[in-house]
């Protein structure tokens, strides 16, 4: 897997502004410190018997892991245990006072209201999940639900839940349509309608987050949010995973993605949107299991795109075609003696060759400093290998897929065209005569109300 500097290289090349970590890598959050990236961190399944016993190696987990980190590194929550009931029943029973645990030792320290406590939850503990009216949880597990929603309900955090609409299509034996698992545009006959409510459902995703909060109103909780902290779609699978290809897994989560930038939230919760980690960043090639197991990245450890998202139309929140058609040009309404001062570098410590800039040369023309500063940031771009990294300029720079080649003023770099979306990326200090950091040409994703999933696997990393 990528070191965790290169891991934060994409994120604040790519905006994404929300991660969780599977565990609490001291390697990552170091690395994301002052990045202003909110960070939700995990108390691994391993370490639940431990905390949920003792409420010392709790706060002893929460001073090593959070306040040693914090605030610095923005954590914003933490997640105690993944999928407790269904992937370590074991510890079922001490789930609930884990969290109280790990919730005491924020308030001593502080850190209760800027950092929230929950579980993350398999959608497999909601049954007769449709119609979503009708839905209730495993009662099985009724006497850690309820104290658990309890705790949530009186600390303001929420209902951690993870959909995969690829599994409940998988497991329907026919009875889900994949147009509905995919979130794709159904006419209103085709829509599954909840006969208690006569509510049209026009896909998997809206519909289970609809039951879950059917599922608490049975139980007599109504002010518990839900977040959604995995859902994702494999891009291959073994013979009998017929559906998980590279085409479904680009269509479910660039749907994904635009439902829930459009805030339309849920039949029963219209107008509020619901925050989203996309499972996962990586492809996990080791990982045990089927082939589908190995493949919900949207890269591979390499840094290449597993696939590019079809997100046209959706502005800024997308610019993923990383098969290096870029350019780095000078921003718009960038501060001219800020460019004057990035071009000096580029053309001195940066060991640029601006020979094309003087008079009389191709590039001369037109003769500003937006021009020259923008051939100059393009071939310190090119010079460095495209990293990330290398396009920033003390933010007067920006990536772009638009060739600014112009006339006879031929950019480095400039094999052919793109579709013009463009991402701010960020660099080393002009000030420094080294290089830029050695970072993988990675991809984009996010907007402040979706969130991205990244899953650090030091050896353990997520989108999600």
């Amino acid at each position: 897997m990528p070191h965790p500097t290169q891991v934060v290289a994409l994120l604040k090349a790519q905006q994404i502004r929300h991660v969780r970590l599977y565990d609490a890598d001291r390697g990552m959050l170091v690395a994301l410190a002052n990045t202003g990236i909110q960070v939700m961190v995990s108390v691994p399944n391993e370490q639940l018997l431990g905390i949920g016993q003792s409420n010392s190696t709790a706060a002893n987990w929460v001073s090593h892991n959070v306040v040693a980190h914090y605030p610095a590194t923005n954590i914003t929550a933490i997640c105690v245990g993944s999928e407790v009931f269904t992937a370590v029943p074991n510890a079922a029973s001490v789930l609930v006072n884990a969290m109280k645990f790990i919730q005491s030792a924020l308030v001593a320290s502080n850190l209760d209201r800027q950092i929230k406590v929950s579980t993350p939850l398999s959608s497999s503990i909601i049954l007769d999940s449709f119609p979503p009216s009708q839905a209730f949880f495993n009662k099985t597990w009724n006497p850690v639900l309820i104290p658990m929603l309890n705790f949530l309900q009186s600390t303001g955090s929420h209902l951690m839940l993870n959909i995969y609409p690829y599994y409940d299509y998988m497991q329907s034996n026919g009875v889900i349509p994949l147009d509905y698992a995919l979130l794709k545009p159904l006419a209103p006959n085709k829509e599954a309608v909840d006969a208690n409510t006569l509510v049209h459902y026009s896909n998997v995703f809206d519909a289970m987050i609809d039951a879950a909060y059917f599922a608490m109103d049975f139980l007599n909780f109504t002010s518990v949010p839900v977040m959604v902290t995995e859902s994702g779609w494999p891009s291959k699978g073994d013979s009998n995973e017929p559906d998980a290809t590279l085409d479904n897994a680009n269509t479910y989560n660039s749907n994904l993605i635009r439902h829930v930038l459009n805030k339309t939230g849920t039949p029963k919760h219209p107008g509020i949107a619901v925050s989203t980690y996309i499972y996962e960043l990586y492809n996990e090639d080791l990982k045990p299991g089927p082939v589908s197991e190995k493949n919900w990245g949207l890269f591979n450890a390499n840094g290449e795109p597993v696939y590019i998202l079809h997100l046209t139309g959706s502005g800024l929140v997308l610019a993923n075609d990383t098969t290096n058609q870029t350019y780095c040009t000078a921003k718009q309404g960038a501060d001219p003696k800020m460019l004057q001062a990035a071009l000096d570098w580029a053309c001195g410590p940066g060991k640029v060759d601006c020979s094309a800039m003087l008079q009389g040369e191709p590039c001369y023309q037109p003769d500003n400093v937006f021009a020259h500063a923008t051939y100059a940031f393009n071939s310190y771009y090119n010079q460095m290998g495209k990293v990330p990294g290398s396009c920033d300029f003390n933010g007067v720079a920006a990536i772009t897929t638009t060739n600014p080649s112009h006339g006879t003023c031929v950019f480095p770099g400039s094999t052919g065209r793109m579709n013009g979306t463009m991402v701010n990326i960020t660099a080393p200090s002009m000030n420094s005569t080294s290089s830029a950091p050695s970072v993988r040409d990675l991809y984009s994703l996010w907007s402040t109300s979706f969130l991205v999933l990244l899953r650090v696997l030091i050896c353990s990393l997520v989108f999600l």
